[in-house]
Parts: structure tokens; C-alpha cells; sequence
């Protein structure tokens, strides 16, 4: 089954067991109808579940690519994260393209053998090996020289680097229908990092930085991580075996606009902050006050002089209200003080400037078409930086 996230949904025949599934992983909802009949909706989210016997694809609108849901999933955390590095284009399906992708990544990182690095080991022995960690032997230990409580470095495969790697080619390797050959390909890399340590099941990841050391595994774990934290899988004795990646659609362009907006207002004066708090009314006790919160503002001097808050249903979209949108931009000019909000909408179309009736507050909406290449998407934010910045400027000129 292949849904728009902005559809109203289909009716399909379901075993209970995978209705259950669907239900649970959050990416849309199975209702019965009655004679093993469900209605399918999307819950708002996007991505892909399957087991042995069903395939629920909910896809983002404007059909848009892996490479590019990738691109935006990653900016946030990674700047900078090229698309292009992704190896298998544009697949039919998420989990063949992920699959694919995820082999190709890990072949070229692991071509030159594994990566190796510097683990700091803390021990008991009889011997000095490092440094002795004098607090934990008085602790531990008082009054006896052996044995002694030390840290080392060693040189190691057992790194963060390999750590996570191995975490994702298991758990891609346990989704229910992946193609043979793949399938071979992910253990035969697996196999290659059995003496590195096995990441718990929820265990958060372990941090890594980027270093000219390890510059040939950084695409593969962008996308390692991408993967672990999107996407689970399942499969065992007396289980169904199961896989979903759901991922929030609104949250994700939230994020991205974030990142990149701040990292293109860097080249303006005053400081860009997110997820921006400010009052809105006054009150005698602080629990009767209303805030609101744009997703973010750009200060000047400490003082909000433009806000901006991301949307990802354009006004066009199913569920989308243009209206509310600009009701809530109203609301925080008004509370934070500032003459003019940007709305950036997730689609194309032409900016537009509404100025609102018995106010000197303007409130622009900006489209960010997400179907571009990532350099594209990336200059529209820088175009969106200079025209509000431009703004602040010019209204700085009127107002002095």
C-alpha cells in the first residue's frame, strides 16, 4: 500500500496482527470495518512498515525522494550532510533505497580495512599500565598498592565509529524482505566488525567527532544514525518479524528551516535564537500569563527585531489554515514587539506580503520548494536571511 501523507486513506484486507503493527508504529491508523477489512489513514507522519505479509508505504508531499528526505533529516544535526551521498538514487521503495545505500556506504568505509582508534580504558592490575586513577584506589582499595586502579589508551577497533555501524547493518539486516544479494552483502560487513562491541537494544548512541582520522566513514554514519534513530526492526523466535521508519514530516522542516536560517543570519549582525519564548500577556501570578514561542527570532542588541516560524502544510494542503497561520504570526509581533514575521511554507509559489488591517505589522510568506536540489533549497534560506534582514534595515532607516 502506497499512501499521500495528505490523503484521506484506502480501505484494504488486514490479518489482525498486522493492523496491531500498523496501529503501533505511529504512521497511520487501521480502523475496522468488519469481514477482515480496515480503513488505512496516515497519521501524520511518513515513512515505511512492513512485515512478512504487508508493505504500508506513507509518502511525503510532492513525492519527495529519499535522497532529499535524508538531506533535511540530517542538516540539523550534521551541516552541511551532502545528498549526493547517497548512493542508490531513487529506489522504488524506502527500505530497498536504504538497504542499498546503507551496503554502498559501508563497503567504500570499510574498503580500506576497519578504522581504528583510541579507546581510554579504565582497569584493576597489578602492574602500572597509564596513569594510576589515585581517588577510586584510596576509595576502592585504601591502605593496599595492589591492585591498582589505572586508565590507558588503547588502540583499537572498538570505537564509536564501529559501534554504531554495526548497529545499523543489524538492524537494516533484520528487515522482513530485503533482496537476497543485499541481505549478503550487510552480513558479510557485519562480519567485519564482530570484535567491536554490540550497542544494547535502546542504548543511546555513542558520541563520535569528526577528525581527518575518520573523514571515510563520516557519509556512512550520518546515515548510520539516520537510520538508528528512525528506524526499528524486529525478528526472532515466535515474533513476527517487523520493521518501521517513521518519521515527523512538520518536525523535521521545523528543524531544518531552523539550522539553516541561523547558519545564514550569521552573516548579519545580532544573534539568531530558536524556539524563542516571550510573554504575551500580563498577569498577577506567572501561571495565568500567556507566551508564545516562534520558532525562531532574530535579535539585535538583545532586543527581537524579526520572527519567523516554519510551517510545513501550506495553506493549500489538506488541514492547512492560512488563517491560523497568520493569527498566530499576529500574536507573536505583537508580544515580541517586531514590525514584520516571515511564514516559510514547505512548497512553491510566490512570496507574498500581507499587511495587516489597523497595524503597522507585516507578515510575509515565503515558500521553500523541497523538491530543488539541496544547493537550491540551501540558497533560498540564504535568500530569505538577506530579504529579512533587508527588512530590519530598512525599517530601522523609517523608524531613526
Amino acid at each position: 500500500m502506497v499512501l499521500d501523507e495528505l490523503s484521506k486513506g484506502t480501505v484494504e484486507r488486514l490479518d489482525a496482527a498486522s493492523a496491531a503493527f500498523v496501529n503501533a508504529s505511529g504512521l497511520a491508523k487501521a480502523s475496522p470495518m468488519g469481514m477482515g477489512l480496515y480503513r488505512i489513514e496516515p497519521a501524520g507522519k511518513v515513512g515505511s512498515v512492513r512485515t512478512a505479509t504487508l508493505q504500508l508505504d506513507v509518502r511525503p508531499k510532492d513525492r519527495l525522494g529519499l535522497s532529499r528526505l535524508l538531506f533535511l533529516l540530517s542538516y540539523a544535526g550534521n551541516q552541511g550532510f551532502r545528498a549526493d551521498s547517497v548512493a542508490a538514487a531513487e529506489d522504488r521503495e524506502l527500505w530497498s533505497a536504504l538497504a542499498e545505500s546503507l551496503a554502498q556506504m559501508a563497503e567504500r568505509a570499510l574498503g580500506r580495512g576497519v578504522l581504528q582508534g583510541y579507546l581510554t580504558v579504565d582497569e584493576s592490575l597489578r602492574t602500572v599500565k597509564g596513569r594510576i586513577r589515585i581517588s577510586d584506589q584510596i576509595s576502592r582499595r585504601p591502605g593496599m598498592l595492589v591492585p591498582l586502579e589505572v586508565s590507558y589508551d588503547e588502540f583499537t577497533e572498538d570505537i564509536a565509529e564501529n559501534r554504531i555501524l554495526r548497529a545499523a547493518l543489524e538492524r537494516m539486516g533484520q528487515v522482513p524482505r530485503v533482496r537476497p544479494e543485499v541481505l549478503s552483502r550487510l552480513r558479510q560487513l557485519k562480519g567485519k566488525l564482530d570484535a567491536v562491541t554490540r550497542l544494547p537494544a535502546g542504548a543511546p548512541l555513542p558520541p563520535w567527532t569528526p577528525s581527518r582520522m575518520n573523514v571515510r566513514y563520516q557519509s556512512v554514519l550520518r546515515l548510520a544514525e539516520l537510520v538508528l534513530r528512525n528506524a526499528s526492526a524486529e525478528a526472532g523466535e515466535g515474533k513476527q518479524q517487523t520493521a518501521s521508519f517513521v518519521v515527523d514530516m512538520a518536525q523535521v522542516f521545523e528543524d531544518f528551516v531552523g539550522t539553516a536560517l541561523r547558519e545564514a543570519m550569521a552573516a548579519y549582525p545580532g544573534e539568531m535564537r530558536l524556539k524563542y519564548n516571550a510573554l504575551l500577556s500580563e498577569a498577577v501570578h506567572d501561571s495565568d500569563r500567556l507566551s508564545v514561542r516562534p520558532d525562531a527570532v532574530h535579535l539585535l542588541g538583545g532586543r527581537p527585531v524579526v520572527a519567523y516560524n516554519a510551517k510545513y502544510k501550506a495553506a493549500a494542503d489538506l488541514g492547512a489554515s492560512l488563517t491560523a497561520d497568520h493569527y498566530q504570526m499576529l500574536a507573536h509581533c505583537t508580544a515580541l514587539g517586531v514590525p514584520t514575521a516571515w511564514l516559510v511554507y514547505a512548497g512553491a509559489g510566490e512570496m507574498k506580503l500581507r499587511r495587516i488591517l489597523n497595524t503597522d505589522i507585516d507578515i510575509v510568506e515565503f515558500p521553500l520548494d523541497l523538491s530543488l536540489p539541496p544547493s537550491d533549497i540551501l540558497a533560498a534560506v540564504a535568500d530569505l536571511a538577506r530579504q529579512s534582514w533587508g527588512e530590519v534595515v530598512r525599517t530601522a532607516r523609517a523608524g531613526g
